[in-house]
């Protein structure tokens, strides 16, 4: 039973309960608006002292929960921290808060900048509130808000880690106020951050503030007009708009004579969204490329969309925001052409833009000056930028290694911009019409709530080695036990365990079914598959399709391979080998549909079920003689062949004896067929199992078994404690930090000039994009470069061989294709000199903004590892080496701009 209040807890109790109520009308009173339910609800359960998950639409005025809790933390003389998953969103919301409370007031922590860092309101990305918690950093003390906006970040497979960091691990009597966009799981969610912190509420709103049109726009080629329909009408899919996808798949039908939709031209829909009123728009077309010759299209094929005294103001902006670029940067960025895009109504936003030409375009956008902008997927990522339209011209994108169809969650974030708060009635999202791309796709994608957050946790060997220096093993493994993932996989052990005994259930029936009288099922099936080997083709599947499909006559009925045709019989019409040797069978399926398939459609050597006889005259592209052909595989209709009427009929021609001759070989083979997808699957669901149930901290456990091989650790009976390499691994931040700390500790860094250990340090920091071989050639002069790079892949591949020996992770491939770029602008080349000369012949120079941001990256370790490294030459000129690259273009880069 709780102690009844004394007179002076209770005038304490009293008197915080009226300051809150003070700062909550002086709040509210703020407000141009009357805040919606869900964000009362929210300023209700911080009022409580609870910690928040507000999950809800882009746009809807989650923010408003974050300054809230600002105000709170102020009023009790305590601060809070704003974090953000991305520099350029933080230097945003620096700016947003600076000119709420005064530059005095308000710092900003990133990689690029640290202005005010003490102030009572700061700033930051969530990787620098991470690296405040790991060092003990003084400047959490007094802190009693940190704001994680964008929280759903924690399960992106490079840096989600961070978040599940900051929330296990900040101190408890700080509370969280996460920020997420619309999820399916909010609540399983916030009772994690419940289970973590102590009382967390689940703040949930799934209405949009602004109403949202989903529309598909194609084009009239007999008018060559473009057409907006709805995708939906009444709560229901238009059949207007699923006509567009019918008339289209009819035209490829009438010999090439297309009378249905086509896809529109970006200029051409540029124009209609205009004459629509329908702008501004963001027209996402996820190839940076794509956005740069859109601009272009625009500037020959559209009339500028901007008036003069509009053109005027873009100017001052492009102007203002470009001062910072020498003369030559402008040339070598193409200042000019970006301009006159600018001034006519049309931007691009992606990551090859350098910042300065990034923020003019979202300043222009922001003050309605320019109307389009293009962008690819990074835009959708918290930059405040609002439109009244929003264009998805392909339902997929690339994602580093494949195409990949949209998630409903990608598509949601996406067309959230659609639709100003205060200003539009409806935002419009707006697809292109394509083949494949349609108005059910649309529809599917637009209605789906089925966006599960899910966790990418793993342990690393920073987060060990400060496990380590913080924690005694117990508390460690404790710690890791709280982490999301393990949460979630706790959950997931009773799903997978109820879902392994079905199937095991399913493939003792099946075997069951399977069984014959006549012989072994099993051993029939085996032989079958062996047939093809024993005619002397070469091992493997593919030898073994193709030699079954040699075999095949015509009248032979097989079972249909492939997506849409399994489970259903086809008749073999005819085999026959193209020019240029490939080997195509053709045949008709039971749903009257004559098919060409070649052995890749095959996953398995086909087996004949029965066979049949061809109708008189047939002629496979006659619709009456397929039609003919089906009614016999759909009546069962077995007239003999040869081969015995209603006899199955093996790939060997007889293999198996007494089981070859049953009646009902078809229907054992397809019961074994189930039996052996169904062991396939339960061994699959074993192995998930076993992954669920090794709790995350066992996997740890792993890499401190590698860090003290490695004498990063010394561990002792329930206790440990790093070494000196441990406590300088602890200190750096990097996705390669093993590798960095073992190259540092082996002398590897030691001994350089400052250009020499850029180009050195940038091995550990550049990806190359795309899925091309990597570059292994250090292509800078003098052979000591040279020589040390061959030293640092010499222990990537022996770090490598150890974590492959302890069921680890491999850390990512090193790669020297930057080093040039970093050796020459470390000694003070120029822009476009450099890279013009550092690309490969026949290849395009890198763009402008993946150098800086690449340049940035490295300085940013450099800087590391001046705090780091053990010999004070060599940290010394990881600093000089971090100054000699952060000047021109990157300086001008990292930059904030004034507070108006």
């Amino acid at each position: 039973m709780a102690r009844p209040l004394g007179p002076p807890e209770a005038l304490q109790r009293s008197v915080v309960k009226a300051t809150l109520a003070a700062v909550r009308r002086r709040f509210l009173a703020s407000l141009p608006y009357q805040p919606d339910t869900f964000q009362v609800a929210a300023l209700d359960a911080l009022d409580r002292g609870d910690s928040v998950v507000v999950a809800a639409p882009t746009g809807s005025g989650k923010t408003l929960v974050a300054e809230y809790a600002i105000e709170l933390a102020l009023a009790q003389g305590g601060k809070a921290f704003y974090t953000t998953p991305l520099k350029a969103l933080s230097n945003q919301k620096y700016t947003d808060l600076a000119r709420r409370y005064g530059p005095a007031r308000t710092g900003l922590l990133t990689g690029d900048n640290s202005l005010n860092g003490d102030a009572p309101v700061v700033v930051m990305t969530t990787e620098v509130l991470r690296n405040m918690v790991y060092a003990g950093s003084a400047a959490l003390a007094g802190l009693r808000y940190a704001v994680l906006d964008e929280v759903h970040y924690l399960q992106d497979p490079y840096r989600g880690s961070v978040w599940e960091e900051v929330i296990v691990h900040l101190p408890l009597e700080v509370g969280l106020v996460c920020l997420s966009a619309t999820v399916s799981n909010a609540e399983e969610l916030a009772s994690w951050v419940g289970t973590v912190r102590g009382s967390t509420a689940a703040v949930i709103e799934d209405r949009r503030p602004v109403p949202l049109e989903d529309l598909l726009v194609a084009g009239e080629p007999t008018r060559g007009q473009l057409k907006l329909t709805q995708v939906f009408a009444d709560g229901q899919l238009n059949p207007e708009a699923v006509a567009l996808g019918e008339g289209a798949r009819a035209a490829e039908g009438r010999r090439g004579k297309h009378r249905g939709a086509v896809a529109p031209r970006r200029a051409a829909v540029v124009q209609l969204l205009a004459a629509e009123k329908m702008v501004p728009a963001i027209y996402f077309i996820f190839s940076r490329a794509g956005c740069d010759e859109a601009v272009r299209q625009c500037l020959r094929e559209v009339p500028p969309l901007t008036t003069g005294p509009e053109r005027l103001q873009i100017r001052s902006i492009a102007q203002a925001s470009a001062a910072c670029l020498s003369a030559a940067d402008r040339r070598a960025l193409a200042y000019r052409r970006w301009l006159a895009g600018l001034e006519a109504g049309f931007g691009a936003h992606h990551a090859g833009l350098v910042p300065p030409f990034k923020e003019a375009v979202e300043r222009c956008f922001a003050a309605g000056l320019v109307k389009v902008v293009f962008a690819t997927g990074t835009l959708a990522l918290g930059i405040n930028m609002p439109a009244r339209s929003v264009v998805v011209e392909r339902l997929a994108k690339w994602n580093g290694e494949r195409t990949e169809d949209l998630t409903p969650g990608e598509y949601t974030q996406l067309t959230g911009r659609a639709g100003r708060r205060g200003i539009d009635e409806v935002g419009y999202a707006v697809v292109t019409w394509a083949p494949g791309q349609d108005a059910s796709r649309v529809a599917a994608l637009a209605r789906s709530r089925a966006y599960t957050l899910t966790s990418s946790f793993r342990p690393t060997y920073n987060m060990a080695a400060n496990l380590v220096q913080r924690h005694s093993p117990e508390v460690a493994h404790h710690l890791l036990n709280l982490s999301f993932a393990q949460y979630r996989a706790d959950a997931d052990v009773v799903r997978l365990e109820a879902q392994l005994e079905r199937v095991r259930q399913e493939a003792a029936e099946a075997r069951r079914a399977a069984a014959c009288g006549r012989g072994d099922i099993w051993q029939y099936r085996q032989q079958a598959r062996a047939e093809g080997r024993r005619a002397g083709r070469p091992r493997g599947q593919a030898a073994d399709v193709v030699a079954a499909l040699e075999r095949l006559r015509p009248g032979d009925v097989l079972c249909a391979p492939g997506p849409g045709r399994a489970g259903g019989e086809m008749a073999v019409v005819s085999t026959k080998q193209r020019k240029r040797g490939d080997l195509v069978l053709r045949a008709v399926t039971a749903r009257r549909r004559l098919v060409s398939l070649v052995p890749a459609d095959f996953h398995h050597p086909p087996q004949v079920l029965w066979s049949l006889e061809l109708p008189a005259g047939f002629a496979p592209k006659s619709r009456e003689s397929q039609r003919r052909l089906a009614a016999q595989l759909a009546g069962g209709h077995r007239a003999g062949t040869g081969r015995g009427p209603g006899t199955p009929v093996p790939p060997g021609g007889g293999v198996g004896g007494g089981v070859g001759a049953c009646p009902e070989l078809r229907a054992h083979l397809r019961a074994a067929a189930r039996a052996e997808r169904a062991g396939r699957q339960a061994e699959r669901l074993q192995r998930q199992l076993h992954t669920r149930r090794e709790p995350v901290a066992r996997q740890f456990d792993r890499l401190v078994d590698l860090l003290e091989r490695r004498h990063y650790l010394d561990q002792g009976e329930g206790s440990w404690a790093l070494t000196d390499a441990g406590r300088r691994l602890a200190r750096l931040y990097h996705d390669q930090d093993l590798l960095v700390a073992e190259c540092a500790g082996r002398g590897l860094l030691d001994g350089l000039r400052p250009e020499e250990m850029a180009a050195l340090v940038s091995v550990f920091t550049y990806e190359p994009r795309g899925p091309g071989p990597l570059t292994t050639t250090m292509a800078v002069p003098g052979g000591r470069l040279r020589a040390r790079w061959r030293a640092v892949r010499e222990l990537a591949a022996e770090l490598a061989r150890d974590e492959e020996s302890l069921g680890l992770p491999t850390t990512r491939d090193v790669s020297p294709g930057f080093a040039p770029l970093a050796y020459g602008w470390a000694r003070g080349g120029e822009l476009g000199q450099l890279l013009s000369s550092t690309a490969p012949a026949g290849e395009e120079p890198m763009a402008a903004g993946d150098f800086v941001r690449n340049v940035k990256q490295l300085v940013d370790l450099l800087r590391q590892l001046a705090d780091v490294l053990a010999d004070p030459a060599s940290a010394a000129t990881a600093g000089a080496a971090a100054q000699a690259l952060f000047r021109g273009v990157v300086a001008a880069s990292s930059s904030v701009g004034a507070v108006e």
